[in-house]
């Protein structure tokens, strides 16, 4: 050192940060030595490769680098003196003052490094209490984390040998190490994702569902170009719509392969399918998909029979779930395999909402799914392009539909039932579109109870112990065959109205056993000279005959009571009758109205009832002789006299009497 200078209370580091232009950078403190600065760029040492100015005096000095360090670089001087005596004063040897100076120079600066670094480091308040901040041992800390205990001692809290408990949910709650605690989940994160909507971050889901069973997905855009699977007993949940997962290719987003995971709060985006249950090594049974938002998909959720029967898609439950601007269905239930329908799901609180997008297929679409999926609270409210709001299919049974509200801008079908679809049931539809409210394909295989458009229930086999009708109305066919012939209705209705114009018709009663408690009305309505009769499929007919109805406007009413059908109300009432050909003396049964005699054996006498019997009074009774004997039949009165007080003698054949009792 040249000249004597003084060591000034200044820290002995300083930095910048680069601009990119700048090459000159000045430091405040002394340095003997230009290698008792060291020079860093980042964590980058570039001490050799600058030049420096000013060693040797008191207010410091400059650096020139060779070029402008990068900017936004972190650019550190600070000085490093390496920690050692070079001066020894020997005995009786003459003490110069710059040689004194420069070691109590090299020392306070020796200090200031050290401070400097003191500073830099944790450690205790002036204020504090004593407390050993002592570290255990090399094998006692490997692989712990370090805490404090209650007295503010340094202690291990994680890992096999932890003894401090780091987090206490409550009250009474169990006292947990931070190392188990950061294991209950992990974040996707933890294994590299970004989300920033620009790095693909596949990579690392998929690591951490390979290597966790809850996994969290922070707020973020996750831009992801392959499927993401879940297997049994798997969670993955966000932070509701800040939390987004981004497909880019057309493939499904999210595949559940197992039974028993859960999905919920996330904003699911793009693929060919939001979200598809299909199971693979388990049943895809039990699982939860809830509060979540679908956009832009093909297919928002797809539920899939698959291929075994034995792993079948059963009792999982979606709840509070929008599916929006969907191209292809919103909800598809099927199967694409020889596995079993997708059977028992759950849905509440479901909305598929097009929002004007071009969607081509239906907002709740089960083609295949029988045995109770239900649909409660949910609505549909799709572009006039659409195939229909609701479509049960061919392979459909039991579909179960409460508080359903449908709408389209357009005549879009509101719930469409097709041919084959069986069991399905509404009640309290809303529906909003231009089109039928039910389109029944289906045959009737359908029960609506305040839903549907004009009439607004539809009810299956029903018993009621008290019902009252303001209005009573009737389902009505009307038969023509061409040709006449046989026709066997199915009973699918109560009034039938056949015409015979085309020659005679024979109209077949299923078997009484297998219409119990039906009633059916057939009625004769066109003016030909052709028939219709009305006959029992294997049994004798209602009251065990045909009911033949000969003239137009003719009609019988029919009942099945399981065994036999019975007539109970005709145009044309039977009028029952008896036939006596070997009694000499005929007492007439009142109940009767027609009694038929032959004489032929002899003379025989008819006695009508007293006329005070109940069971007289109000009767119409005829007597007719019907053979061509000269044997006389008398009709007359056991103990007084016959009609009008007179006996009345039929002498030959077909004379008759009819007689009226007043009482």
């Amino acid at each position: 050192m040249t000249s004597q200078f003084q060591v000034p209370d200044t820290p002995p580091v300083v930095q910048y940060i680069a601009d990119g232009s700048q090459t000159g950078f000045a430091f405040p403190f002394p340095i003997i030595d230009a290698a008792d600065l060291q020079v860093l760029v980042g964590a980058g040492d570039l001490s050799a490769s600058v030049e420096i100015a000013g060693v040797g005096t008191s207010d410091g000095g400059t650096v020139e680098f060779p070029s402008a360090p990068a900017a936004g670089q972190v650019v550190t001087l600070r000085r490093a003196m390496a920690y050692q005596r070079t001066t020894d004063f020997l005995q009786g040897a003459a003490l110069r003052a710059d040689a004194f100076n420069e070691a109590f120079d090299r020392q306070v600066m020796m200090v200031q490094q050290v401070a400097d670094q003191m500073g830099r480091a944790v450690r205790a308040a002036d204020f504090d209490l004593p407390a050993s901040l002592v570290l255990p041992d090399r094998a006692s800390r490997a692989g712990c984390m370090l805490g404090f205990d209650g007295e503010g001692n340094l202690q291990l809290v994680a890992g096999d040998d932890a003894a401090t408990p780091y987090f206490v949910a409550s009250p009474g709650g169990a006292a947990r190490d931070v190392y188990a605690k950061l294991q209950d989940a992990v974040s996707v994160k933890d294994f590299g994702a970004v989300g920033d909507g620009t790095t693909d971050d596949t990579p690392a889901f998929l690591a951490a569902l390979a290597g966790a069973a809850a996994v969290e997905v922070p707020t973020g855009r996750y831009r992801l170009t392959a499927t993401l699977t879940l297997t049994e007993g798997q969670s993955l949940w966000g932070r509701g719509d800040a939390s987004v997962l981004a497909m880019e290719s057309a493939l499904p987003l999210l595949v559940i392969s197992g039974g028993y995971t859960s999905v919920h709060h996330l904003r699911l985006e793009g693929g060919s399918v939001g979200v598809r249950l299909k199971a693979a090594a388990t049943a895809c049974v039990n699982n939860v998909l809830g509060d979540l938002s679908l956009w832009d998909q093909g297919v928002g959720i797809e539920l899939d029979g698959g291929d075994d029967t034995a792993k079948p898609c059963y009792w999982n439950n979606v709840h509070d779930v929008l599916v929006a601007r969907p191209t292809g269905d919103g909800v598809h239930l099927h199967v694409s395999g020889a596995g079993d329908t997708p059977n028992a799901n759950r849905f509440a609180r479901l909305r598929v909402y097009s929002l004007a997008a071009a969607t081509t297929g239906s907002g709740i679409h089960v083609e295949d799914g029988r045995f109770n999926n239900s649909f409660t609270d949910c609505e549909v409210n799709l572009a006039d392009t659409a195939h229909s709001c609701v479509r049960l299919g061919a392979a459909s049974d039991g579909t179960l539909f409460v508080n359903l509200y449908t709408e389209t801008t357009g005549g879009v079908a509101n719930v469409l039932l097709e041919a084959g679809s069986a069991n399905t049931s509404l009640t309290n539809l809303l529906a909003a579109s231009g089109g039928a409210a039910i389109s029944d394909l289906s045959g009737g295989a359908y029960t609506a109870r305040n839903a549907g458009y004009p009439e607004r229930n539809r009810l299956a086999l029903t018993r009621a112990t008290e019902l009252v009708v303001e209005r009573l109305g009737f389902d009505i066919d009307y038969l023509e065959p061409a040709g006449g012939g046989t026709v066997e209705p199915d009973l699918a209705k109560s009034v039938y109205l056949v015409s015979a114009s085309g020659g005679a018709v024979t109209f077949v009663l299923p078997a009484a056993a297998d219409a119990a408690g039906r009633q059916v009305m057939v009625k004769k309505v066109d003016g030909s000279d052709d028939a219709v009769s009305v006959e029992e499929d294997g049994g004798s007919g209602p009251d065990g005959r045909a009911a033949v109805l000969a003239a137009r406007y003719e009609q019988v009413t029919v009942l099945s009571d399981g065994t036999d059908w019975h007539v109970v109300a005709s145009s044309k009432p039977r009028i029952d009758g008896s036939f006596h050909d070997s009694e000499a003396v005929v007492t007439v049964d009142p109940g009767r109205p027609i009694h038929l005699v032959s004489a032929f054996s002899g003379a025989v006498t008819v006695n009508l009832p007293d006329p005070t019997d109940a069971q007289s009074i109000g009767r119409l009774l005829t007597v007719k002789k019907t053979d061509p004997s000269g044997n006389a039949v008398t009709v007359t009165r056991a103990g007084g006299t016959g009609p009008d007080n007179a006996n009345v003698t039929l002498s030959s054949q077909y004379a008759f009497v009819s007689a009226y009792c007043d009482g």
